[in-house]
């Protein structure tokens, strides 16, 4: 078989004989697993893991990775077992084969939530061990090669799965290669007749553009030479993906794109790159804004490269990129370099430590995350990125997505930082948290202990890290207050059936929780405050009481629960009524939001349901430590300052103005205005209302209450 043949000379460049030996036991034993099984094109099956062999080997992977290759298909469509692979070619080959093989089982459709999950499992397999990856991404790029045996459907689907997931991931990796190649080919099988259209366009404009890249060539060596730089230089093919990208994204006809001249220019060292930009800079005007230096500054994926665009020969815009050949073989092969050149550690280093920051990065947000869409949701912000680099105010680097605000970069430096930040110094100058961060921004993180994430931050932050760190706070803090306050009701209604709570052993606990869905403690207590759970039901469990007691005692009510107004989201004032310390209460569990507290007399009540079981007798703590929200309707005659007496009368009774609102005038002669005050409770509000009342312009003053709306 020649592929076989193929395969062993290029592992043969780089492994030692018994590696290669021991590849060629894996290979004969996917061929005996394969054997009677054939492609769509007709061919033996074990052509296609032999050619994904041959694409891991051209990255110079290890033999463990190689060996995983030849047998990635033999668990999932034969009768072999990872186990089976694991005794006889090892556990880290059988865990590989593993790996790839949960990913193989992925079925992509339209359902959101099921192709998020997949996404899901196949990143944290990634996370594990990159080469799973690797694997499946040199998998990917031959079924790709291979696709026109498929049916136009199948071709449709796999293209864009491909260009959704795996061309992303093997940009962030730094595949530059296998990105673009991917890229082309799932154009071409996603848009057939477009990809038919460019490719004939761009072999037709070959021809024409043949004079002008040499005229420019030729120029370009000659001031190298004079500079005195060594340098190989070539012309740059655009993709015809980028070509198509390009004409969408910025409106260009295919000619307009067409016009746009690229050039790679490769040096022998670092200092060599910017004596050469110096060169092209005498030889052609740069256009402004448009250099861009990855080498001071690489990219995530660890790309280096001077970009500068420039005005040449009858103003056709050159694009050029400036290189080291180490730079050049990282940009082609990215993470995978670190298998195929060993020559430079520091820079292999740097990439390594990049990549597995961000594989990291996946675990940690797959564990703040509450479903595979939440956790689609922050990836996907990190597999596309427009990036802008930032620095620390001690010159650290990093890199963000474009549109990344203050609390992106303090979360990127640590979960700490963006759980306390209130506010930073960019450029030593002070700004908001929503300052969206420009390149080269020098910022400096301001935080205090006292300061918790708000839940706008989610309205501006870019980051997928960010978000999950500020959503995981948020269902932490959530679960805690729902489950202290579950806990005081579930007190409350073991002493009104004649139990204290000091009775309810770890053994009841331990009892009501088996099998119960793995729930734990503060799981159910959590329950009860946000109404998913009765009070009384789970009181009446853990107490394993008979039907004698299924009624409370005595058909008494349960007594009242004590309402500080500082229980946070577990424990809600309704919006229609605003109750403040001294209202006659009453609670309404409200599935999935806890305890509603509504004043006695609000009209909303009526429309709640009536069971009475939902419904609890609460009374205010005597001493509240807290302002409260209530709104105030005053009807004034209409003078000049009315307003700002009445705003002085709050003011002078120790209350605070959140906000105004004027109704609809009914008369040139009189206003009506709505006033939101913060007052510690009933009596502060009669103190407030009487000191409004002297105002001799204030004809009427009376507290609203009203339905919600």
């Amino acid at each position: 078989m020649p592929e076989v043949a193929e395969l062993t000379q290029a592992l043969s460049g780089y492994l030692k004989p018994e590696d290669v030996t021991q590849i060629h036991a894996a290979y004969e034993a996917a061929r005996t697993a394969h054997e009677g099984q054939f492609r769509k094109s007709g061919q033996p099956y074990i052509t296609h893991p032999v050619a994904v062999a041959k694409i891991l080997a051209e990255w110079h992977l290890d033999p463990q990775a190689i060996m995983a290759a030849l047998l990635h298909d033999t668990v999932e469509d034969t009768t072999t077992t990872s186990v089976q692979i694991a005794d006889h070619f090892g556990k880290s080959v059988g865990d590989l084969v593993d790996g790839v093989s949960k990913i193989d089982r992925i079925k992509f459709d339209t359902v959101q939530h099921q192709q998020a999950e997949n996404f899901r499992k196949m990143l944290l397999a990634m996370a594990r061990d990159v080469r799973v990856i690797l694997i499946k991404l040199a998998d990917r790029l031959h079924n790709m090669r291979t696709l026109d045996s498929m049916s136009a459907e199948k071709q449709e689907r796999i293209a864009r799965e491909t260009l959704e997931i795996y061309a992303p991931i093997a940009n962030r990796l730094g595949l530059n290669s296998v990105y673009y190649e991917l890229q082309d080919l799932g154009f071409k099988f996603l848009y057939p007749n477009r990809y038919r259209v460019l490719t004939k366009a761009v072999k037709a404009a070959r021809g024409n553009r043949r004079e002008v890249v040499s005229k420019i060539l030729e120029a370009i060596n000659q001031r190298l030479i004079e500079f005195k730089v060594e340098a190989s230089i070539a012309g740059r093919e655009k993709h015809i993906s980028s070509i198509y990208k390009k004409m969408l994204e910025k409106q260009l006809t295919f000619s307009e794109v067409l016009d746009i001249y690229g050039f790679r220019i490769i040096t022998k060292d670092v200092p060599s790159c910017y004596l050469t930009l110096g060169a092209l800079h005498t030889l052609y005007k740069p256009i402004p804004g448009k250099f861009k230096d990855y080498i001071a500054i690489s990219k995530a994926n660890g790309y280096q490269s001077l970009h500068t665009t420039l005005f040449g020969p009858y103003g056709t815009p050159i694009e050029i990129q400036i290189r080291t050949q180490e730079m050049h073989r990282i940009a082609e092969s990215g993470v995978a370099s670190h298998w195929i050149y060993k020559s430079s550690p520091a820079n292999m280093d740097d990439m390594q430590e990049r990549t597995h920051q961000w594989l990291q990065s996946l675990l940690d947000i797959q564990s703040e995350s509450g479903d595979a869409v939440e956790f689609l949701e922050h990836i996907k912000v990190d597999l596309f990125p427009d990036e802008v680099y930032v620095f620390t105010p001690k010159g650290e680097i990093f890199a963000l997505p474009k549109g990344s605000t203050v609390v992106d970069f303090a979360y990127q430096i640590h979960t700490v930082v963006g759980n306390h930040c209130v506010s930073a110094r960019i450029n030593n100058e002070l700004a908001p948290l929503r300052t969206a961060l420009n390149n080269g921004d020098r910022i400096e993180v301001i935080t205090d202990d006292k300061s918790h994430p708000n839940p706008a931050w989610l309205n501006f932050v870019t980051t997928g890290k960010a978000r999950s760190h500020i959503r995981h706070y948020f269902k932490d803090r959530h679960l805690e207050e729902s489950a202290e306050l579950g806990e005081r009701m579930l007190n409350q209604a073991l002493r009104a059936l004649k139990a204290e709570p000091t009775e309810i052993t770890a053994q009841h606990w331990d009892k009501l929780l088996k099998g119960d869905n793995a729930k734990t403690k503060q799981n159910v207590l959590s329950d009860i405050g946000l109404g998913k759970e009765l009070n009384v039901v789970v009181a009446r469990r853990l107490l394993s009481l008979n039907d004698a007691l299924s009624q409370q005692p005595d058909g008494k009510p349960l007594g009242s629960l004590i309402i500080r107004g500082t229980e946070g989201m577990a424990v809600q004032l309704a919006q229609c009524c605003r109750p403040i310390p001294g209202d006659p209460i009453i609670g309404f569990i409200k599935k999935g939001q806890g305890l509603v507290i509504h004043t006695h007399d609000c009209p909303a009540i009526r429309q709640f349901d009536a069971d009475p079981d939902k419904w609890l007798d609460v009374e205010w703590d005597p001493v509240t430590q807290k302002y409260f929200d209530v709104t105030i309707n005053i009807v004034t005659q209409n003078q000049r300052g009315v307003l700002g007496k009445v705003a002085a009368a709050i003011g002078e009774s120790g209350a605070n103005i959140e906000n105004v609102s004027a109704e609809e005038r009914e008369s040139a002669d009189y206003g009506t205005w709505n006033i939101m005050l913060q007052v510690t409770d009933r009596a502060h509000l009669a103190t407030v209302m009487k000191n409004v009342r002297q105002i001799p312009q204030v004809v009427r003053v009376n507290r609203k209450i009203g339905l919600e709306k």
